[in-house]
């Protein structure tokens, strides 16, 4: 069976064994090598379920790298959508290159590597939702590219007294790490280079690559990444707090319950019970508490400060200039709130009260300055948030937008401003602005469809495609080069130049600006370089408040 399979694909040895992937062809333009699935740790179930990962060891077995492994236990991506394979062995990599013969990829100059990371609240989510195939075949350059799974929800992020006792603190960022130690060690096999790492990932993704970028302490020599992409996505986004925040010990309390956790145990005996459980009862108790705070957006199972690999507030270690000093490219999408908000709000208190819930320790004077910031579309007679849409209360837009740049726009717009005054490495700014619905406008996490060129979008129009090419040749210029402009190549060869970020001078590049054909309007233009001037008042005042929202 063994050498059938191996005769059935391309195939890699590494220490862990052979694994035998597969030639995907399929809506592609360039056939891609494809190896799914491989474990990059051991399974972290019965006794190793809450606690830190561990390498897998030495083999000579055959690994069947042909289809995708497990999705991590947590919510289901898409309400309605396809089912998934749910499993706690979920740390498992995939890893895809350019179709080429195996001694062309042992005599070649290693290529450069990038790492996704996928997004999704860090309680949903998988590699899966990420067409990185896609990607790499539309962009014609020649790098491999890496994608993985992690621990969600309470398997991944349960913080709590208890989980700083027992080790159980940011288990899915130690299992991003373990993963980037995994492709340091056996990417030269696949024909990529070690000391060439590209992270990049979109919403939790983006946020977990700040968290690695802050945490910078030396322990990592050489360093693991050496670029970084953070989409929608940054160290001091919303909240992140000291893993004993009264809101995280009643999550973890409303967790327990849950599960049927008797009450009084010492933290031993609480962990060797939930150990104990079912896989179903503990997404079914991580999915129960998730929704109960979801409307509030107070998520439970998030990143928390736990002295190791978030040691401090974000916003402190970027005072410190304790964070790694690499190229870094990074940007927003203009209504990042559309898609998590209320959107039947309708009355001006309800505003404000969401702020007040949201953000406790903000003044009464910093909600009346919110209240300012964002002119209500009931008492301002040019309030640009004033419109009618069926479903819609008179306070969502106004709502979406303030709850997006508080959220994402300002803190990524906080990355680029201090890193390009603290760093001689380059950083590039973007804006998302195509709007894909009348409804949502220019939604969260819909530019990883056009980076990866999905079908779905490149065959609506040529314009369409036009933007879906010319953002993945950006990107992937950075990934090869360190910089978005340095390649030309075929897909997009005449794309305008994007200018560094400078603090003095900044500047974004915008894409999809004034971009309507989804939504029955005209086309736009796929980039356009602009000053970065758009809601840049309403971020200074979030990041005057940086301090008071990570409590």
């Amino acid at each position: 069976m063994g050498s059938t399979m191996q005769d059935s694909g391309p195939s890699v040895t590494l220490s862990q064994g052979t694994v035998v992937g597969a030639v995907l062809t399929d809506a592609l333009p360039r056939p891609v090598e494809a190896f799914k699935g491989i474990p990059y740790a051991q399974p972290p179930t019965g006794d190793r379920r809450f606690r830190p990962p561990v390498k897998v060891e030495p083999s000579n077995q055959i690994i069947d790298a042909s289809k995708w492994g497990p999705v991590a236990p947590g919510k289901q991506l898409f309400p309605g959508g396809p089912a998934f394979e749910y499993s706690e062995d979920c740390l498992t990599a995939n890893v895809f290159r350019p179709q080429t013969s195996s001694a062309q990829y042992e005599s070649k100059t290693p290529l450069p590597v990038a790492v996704y990371i996928h997004g999704g609240a860090f309680n949903r989510g998988t590699a899966m939702t990420h067409n990185t195939a896609s990607f790499l075949a539309n962009s014609g350059q020649q790098f491999i590219a890496v994608s993985f799974n992690y621990r969600i929800g309470a398997l991944g992020f349960l913080p709590s007294t208890m989980s700083h006792e027992q080790g159980a603190l940011n288990l899915g960022l130690k299992d991003q790490i373990i993963l980037l130690e995994w492709v340091r060690d056996n990417i030269a096999a696949f024909g990529g280079d070690p000391n060439d790492v590209t992270l990049f990932g979109i919403s939790a993704g983006g946020h977990s690559i700040g968290h690695l970028l802050i945490n910078d302490e030396g322990q990592y020599n050489p360093p693991l990444f050496h670029k970084v992409i953070l989409e929608s996505g940054a160290p001091t986004s919303r909240a992140v707090r000291p893993y004993s925040a009264p809101v995280h010990e009643a999550q973890f309390a409303d967790f327990l319950g849950e599960t049927g956790c008797p009450p009084g145990l010492t933290s031993a005996e609480t962990f060797a019970y939930l150990r104990s459980a079912p896989t179903e009862v503990v997404q079914a108790a991580q999915i129960a508490v998730f929704d109960k705070y979801n409307p509030s957006l107070r998520w439970a199972f998030q990143p928390v400060i736990d002295g190791d690999i978030i040691p401090r507030p974000p916003m402190e270690s970027w005072r410190l200039g304790k964070w790694r000093k690499v190229p870094i490219m990074t940007g927003f999408n203009r209504n990042e709130g559309s898609i998590y908000i209320n959107k039947r709000v309708s009355k001006s208190s309800e505003f404000t009260e969401f702020f007040a819930d949201l953000l406790p320790l903000l003044s009464e004077e910093d909600i009346a300055t919110i209240d300012k910031l964002y002119p209500d579309p009931l008492t301002v007679a040019d309030s640009p948030y004033k419109e009618e849409l069926e479903g819609t209360g008179a306070q969502y837009r106004r709502l979406e937008v303030a709850y997006g740049q508080y959220a994402y726009v300002a803190p990524v717009r906080q990355t680029a401003e201090i890193a390009s005054k603290a760093s001689k490495e380059a950083v590039y700014l973007y804006q998302w602005a195509l709007e894909s619905s009348l409804l949502d406008r220019a939604r969260h996490g819909e530019n990883m469809y056009y980076e990866t060129c999905e079908p779905n979008r490149t065959k609506i129009s040529a314009t369409q495609k036009e933007l879906c090419l010319t953002l993945n040749a950006y990107i992937t210029s950075f990934i090869v080069a360190g910089d978005p402009n340095a390649v030309r190549g075929e897909s997009s060869p005449d794309r305008p130049v994007w200018e560094r970020y400078v603090a003095d001078d900044p500047k974004a590049m915008v894409f999809g600006e004034e971009n309507k054909e989804l939504i029955g309007g005209e086309a736009g233009a796929p980039a356009r370089l602009h000053p970065d001037t758009w809601a840049r008042r309403e971020s200074e005042f979030w990041w005057s408040k940086v301090d008071v929202s990570q409590q």
